[in-house]
């Protein structure tokens, strides 16, 4: 009997495990996750839960409800892949041995890489994150004791977990504080390592106008060499100061640190696969998917989700000796809050930017790209749903993984 462990049994280890399962040969296989925890959180409602929108509590359920009958999830601290053995040793002393790994175990943000922001006179106080759902319920609290002063929202440095979220955080905070009445009292700071609002050169610039327009200083090419808990401040590399009343941050984004201590990862600890069948570059019988591996796209549901739709077919084929032919193109498409109940979407790949028009159904939608409008907020609001019924259970849903140019326009 073949033996496949998976490494994480977050978003792309569990659509993983739940389209691939049925495609298995019955009694040939044993699939075994491997997860520290044993709950499951839906991690784009931390946009959310600072606002009020969603409460902690409607985030969260047991992953064993999404893990299919026959998988064995142990809860457990992963110590280290012996890739030359094919086992992996967990802390505990257990041993998995494997004929197959996927490695999915994400990315986490990591405030102890940056000098200072982790400091307990400001962490979790005038410090905040909103990317764990202790820092995004911490942050609830304390936007609603702010009464005004400067809002410093700022990214370390890229990758991050869904790259738009703290451009979405800045206009969500900017709506929220207009309709405390304050909002003539809050001066809104956003700050980036990036030459622009965004990656992407049009939709950077559609985004940096969003700023202009509802009067946030955009601050770029800020690449943050400490946070100065004293002075209340973050301090760039070539020694730029700009002070805060209330950090919200996200800090370096960094996979897990069994990656490191395998030998399998990057500076940053993601795997390094191809970017399109998301094998390993150096073992054969290892996969990394989701935020896990180091393919140049967003680390978002929308990647996992589209990613996982080839993945299967590719895996089959792989173990079978045949050549892998379903090529992955990074295909991305992010909601955008905007605030004042609307939103944006954006849909992309490696190398075609967002651009206008409709999705999914040219010409209908119901979305628009590049635009903001109501139909957006709410069909980010509505993906909550989709994602517990549909994503996670690994069901078809009726969108093209790969980017289509159907519908798009290149001149809005």
């Amino acid at each position: 009997m073949k033996q496949l462990v998976v490494l994480g049994a977050g978003t792309a280890g569990t659509i993983a495990v739940n389209k691939l399962l049925p495609r298995l040969a019955p009694g040939e296989w044993k699939i075994t996750m491997v997860d520290q925890s044993p709950d499951h959180i839906y991690q784009p409602g931390f946009l959310f839960i600072p606002f009020g929108t969603y409460q902690p509590a409607e985030v969260v359920k047991p992953k064993e409800q999404f893990i299919p009958a026959g998988v064995e999830l142990v809860l457990a601290e992963v110590d280290r892949v012996d890739a030359e053995a094919n086992v992996v040793r967990l802390v505990a002393g257990r041993e998995l041995a494997y004929d197959y790994l996927i490695i999915a175990s994400g990315t986490t943000p990591r405030p102890d890489q940056t000098p200072g922001m982790d400091d307990p006179e400001v962490w979790r106080k005038s410090v905040h994150e909103f990317y764990t759902l202790e820092g995004a319920t911490a942050l609830h609290e304390a936007l609603e004791a702010f009464t005004g002063g400067r809002l410093v929202v700022h990214i370390t440095e890229m990758p991050i977990k869904c790259p738009v979220a703290p451009l979405e955080f800045t206009f969500l905070a900017d709506a929220y504080f207009k309709e405390r009445g304050i909002r003539d009292q809050v001066e809104l700071i956003y700050v980036t390592p990036l030459e622009g609002a965004f990656t992407k050169p049009v939709c950077s610039t559609k985004l940096g106008g969003m700023l202009d327009v509802r009067q946030i200083t955009l601050e770029p090419d800020f690449m943050i060499e400490r946070v100065d808990a004293a002075a209340r401040m973050i301090v760039s590399m070539d020694e730029r100061e700009i002070p805060f009343d209330l950090l919200v941050t996200v800090p370096l984004n960094m996979g897990a640190d069994f990656v490191a201590r395998s030998g399998l990862g990057n500076e940053l600890n993601y795997v390094p696969v191809d970017k399109h069948t998301l094998l390993s570059k150096a073992y054969d019988n290892i996969f990394a998917i989701g935020d896990a591996s180091d393919i140049p796209a967003s680390k978002a549901g929308s990647v996992a989700h589209f990613s996982m739709d080839l993945f299967p077919e590719n895996f089959l084929n792989h173990v079978a000796g045949r050549p892998m032919t379903a090529m992955f193109d990074g295909h991305a498409n992010c909601f955008i809050e905007s605030g004042d109940g609307k939103g944006l979407l954006i849909d992309f790949n490696y190398t075609t930017e967002p651009m206008p028009g409709k999705y999914p159904l040219p010409g209908v939608g119901p979305f628009t790209l590049l635009a903001e409008t109501q139909t957006n907020h709410w069909g980010k609001l509505m993906f909550r749903w989709m994602y517990w019924n549909l994503l996670l259970p690994g069901k078809d849903l009726p969108l093209p993984a790969l980017m289509s140019m159907a519908g798009k326009r290149t001149e809005g």
